[in-house]
């Protein structure tokens, strides 16, 4: 239960660092791939045995983990465009309410049971995440831009889903560090490739504050990758359970820290989604 709590904490406060990203005219492209290979350096720190390079590819882990460092900058970039393309609260909806992919993922990969209670519990953190991401209008999407936030829907929910999978099938709990270092390595390397490609188009400028920025995103990356690992190894919990309490609790808490930081004002329809992500919490963790 606490490595679900340190994961929520640490998820949240990146909402936080990205908040002041605009403060301080940090360019989140740059910082984000920054983050990955600082994510990977500070992975290594945790790692209690010797790295043998050559050794890594020989993995039996190797390679699903190098797809799934593409799918995380693929579903960033993904989240970029939704974000300005069609708008911030469209973006934050599709990606939790990804969390139906990976619950459902449990019930048929893991035979976790879903009773009726939970099911409602799952249900009404649908509705939470909804309400708690509208700011002061309800979102519409044109049918034409729907392809986006769909994309993003399904990418999120494929990033769990995966992270479950490789965890439980492929990775031993001592080879957690490893593991996460060589997801984000590969993120940032896929990331460094669409930069320097783009760059024919868009000349590099060097900006110090995106290093900063991505040092300080990259640490925070690490824990709540390190700590869902964790968590989805607990006993008390399945995954289906783990993942609703996550999202949930992720988007309520980086409200609440809106509100504290950074004064943002809520509607009424926000207090309602916050209500009922509680309500959900409660359910899902009692059943």
């Amino acid at each position: 239960m606490i490595d679900l709590i340190l994961c929520i904490l640490f998820s949240s406060s990146l909402f936080v660092i990205f908040k002041l990203f605009n403060t301080y005219k940090v360019q989140t492209l740059f910082a984000i791939i920054t983050n990955y290979f600082v994510a990977s350096v500070f992975s290594t720190f945790f790692y209690e045995d010797s790295i043998n390079f050559a050794e890594i590819p020989e993995k039996s882990w190797f390679l699903p983990t190098v797809a799934l460092g593409f799918l995380f900058i693929t579903v960033f970039y993904i989240t970029a465009r939704t974000s300005q393309q069609i708008g911030v609260s469209v973006a934050s909806v599709a990606s939790k309410m990804s969390l139906v992919i990976p619950v459902l993922a449990g019930v048929m990969l893991y035979k976790e049971d879903l009773n009726i209670i939970k099911v409602f519990g799952i249900l009404l953190a649908l509705v939470a995440v909804y309400f708690a991401s509208l700011k002061d209008r309800t979102i519409t999407v044109k049918t034409g831009t729907l392809v986006l936030p769909l994309l993003l829907f399904i990418g999120s929910g494929l990033v769990d889903t995966s992270i479950k999978y490789i965890q439980t099938t492929y990775v031993p709990k001592n080879e957690f560090p490893l593991f996460c270092a060589l997801v984000f390595f590969c993120a940032g390397t896929f990331g460094v490739t669409f930069i320097l490609l783009r760059s024919f188009k868009v000349p590099l400028k060097k900006n110090y504050r995106n290093i900063l920025g991505g040092l300080c995103l990259g640490i925070f990356n690490y824990f709540t990758l390190y700590f869902l690992l964790r968590a989805l190894q607990n006993d008390f919990f399945d995954s289906s359970s783990i993942f609703t309490i996550n999202n949930v609790a992720t988007v309520l808490f980086s409200t609440l820290l809106g509100i504290i930081l950074f004064k943002e004002k809520l509607i009424t329809k926000n207090w309602i989604g916050i209500g009922l992500a509680v309500i959900s919490i409660i359910l899902v963790a009692l059943f």
